[in-house]
């Protein structure tokens, strides 16, 4: 069930939530525990808001030792191409050699262990699409817990689009996707698609708020769905539930304290010796809960699978747009999610095509007759070709 915490607490954390200084988000989040009761079902919460602020204190080390000339890694990474996906793994699986064999990044090959000290991106081409790779510092046992820079590494995680998970075949596999996989879950990072996913999308000051329900709420009504959010002060946002949701998933979306990323493996090395029974061993304890790409980045094997299994696995489209009284269309897609329609892809155009939406014209290869007239609920497809007409 929700925390049930007082209105004083509810209303730091909408200050919390509200502040983008990072010694000011710090003060507050202190003072925030300060009006949490301390019982059982308040633990959970605790820990994670503690693990946040574990971040930000490295975060203003971090701009000190830059201030002062001392350098120091940076960790946060603009995202670029169709979606970023960040490799993780532990010392010496093959994360540069990854990052070198894909893309064309300078990267710094080295078989000594802890070489990469802050992310690294390189752009991976797939058909007509980029995909932003970032090896992200080796991870280690611990790393949800603060030592060396682990919280950052996994915050890099936490704000990428979809993950790596790699893996050394010359080594026991299944061991240091355990570790990995321990490392994600003590920060509530997911790799499986949870039964219940909810994401809040804060919207600018009197856009209102809007609660969209795809799946359905267990134990609780709209009603307290939106008392509970207006609660907490989010008042001003898109909140979108999947799934089957409870009212205690809805309250954990409000600290961001679970997020689910989808992943791929990949396991390199296959060059070596025991490299095929160590995958075997890897599938079996994996089963088919994540896809298992084998791969020797020394010889190129099963590189050319990347790509096509990272697009999947995202669950997105690419669809491309028509100018009225234009032959052709633009050779850049949006990429949209599984799902989207006419509405979603006017509303990534612009706002102006949202609102002023009067019907648009559909090319598909799955339609008997192309172009075809349409309203804004047309569900899109990969490769579809959509001309917008505005009032």
């Amino acid at each position: 069930m929700p925390t049930n915490l007082p209105a004083e607490a509810k209303r730091k954390w909408a200050e919390v939530s509200a502040s983008r200084n990072p010694r000011e988000k710090l003060r507050l989040m202190q003072e925030f525990l300060g009006l949490v009761p301390k019982h059982k079902g308040t633990a959970k919460l605790c820990a994670q808001v503690k693990k946040q602020m574990a971040v930000l204190r490295r975060e203003i080390e971090e701009g000190k030792r830059r201030k002062a000339g001392k350098g120091g890694p940076k960790f946060f990474i603009e995202k670029e191409g169709a979606a970023q996906i960040v490799i993780l793994g532990l010392a010496n699986v093959g994360k540069s050699s990854l990052l070198a064999a894909t893309t064309k990044a300078r990267v710094e090959v080295s078989p000594a262990p802890y070489t990469t000290r802050e992310p690294v991106p390189g752009m991976l081409p797939y058909e007509d699409i980029q995909f932003q790779l970032v090896e992200a510092p080796a991870l280690m046992e611990g790393a949800a817990d603060g030592k060396a820079w682990g919280l950052q590494t996994l915050a890099l995680a936490r704000n990428a689009d979809g993950l790596i998970l790699m893996v050394d075949l010359g080594q026991n596999s299944v061991e240091q996707l355990s570790l990995i996989l321990s490392e994600l879950e003590k920060t509530r990072i997911l790799v499986s698609k949870p039964k219940a996913r909810v994401e809040i999308e804060s919207k600018f000051m009197g856009a209102g708020l809007r609660i969209i329900v795809f799946g359905k709420l267990l134990d609780c009504t709209f009603k307290e769905v939106e008392e509970l959010l207006k609660g907490y002060r989010v008042t001003d946002a898109v909140v979108k539930i999947y799934g089957e949701a409870t009212l205690d998933e809805v309250e954990d979306a409000i600290f961001e304290s679970t997020a689910y990323k989808p992943a791929i493996i990949i396991a390199n090395k296959m060059d070596v010796e025991n490299a095929e029974a160590n995958l075997k061993l890897l599938e079996a304890y994996v089963g088919n809960q994540l896809p298992v790409i084998a791969v020797s980045c020394k010889t190129r094997q099963g590189l050319e699978r990347i790509g096509a299994t990272i697009f999947k696995t995202l669950d997105i489209i690419r669809v491309y747009t028509k100018e009225p009284n234009v032959k052709s269309f633009s050779e850049k897609p949006f990429i949209l999610k599984k799902g989207a329609t006419v509405y979603d892809l006017a509303r990534n155009i612009h706002s102006d095509f949202s609102e002023k939406f009067a019907y648009a014209k559909v090319w598909s290869k799955r339609l008997v007759f192309s172009p075809q007239k349409v309203g804004a609920t047309f569900p899109l497809e990969d490769g579809d070709i959509v001309e917008i007409h505005t009032k």
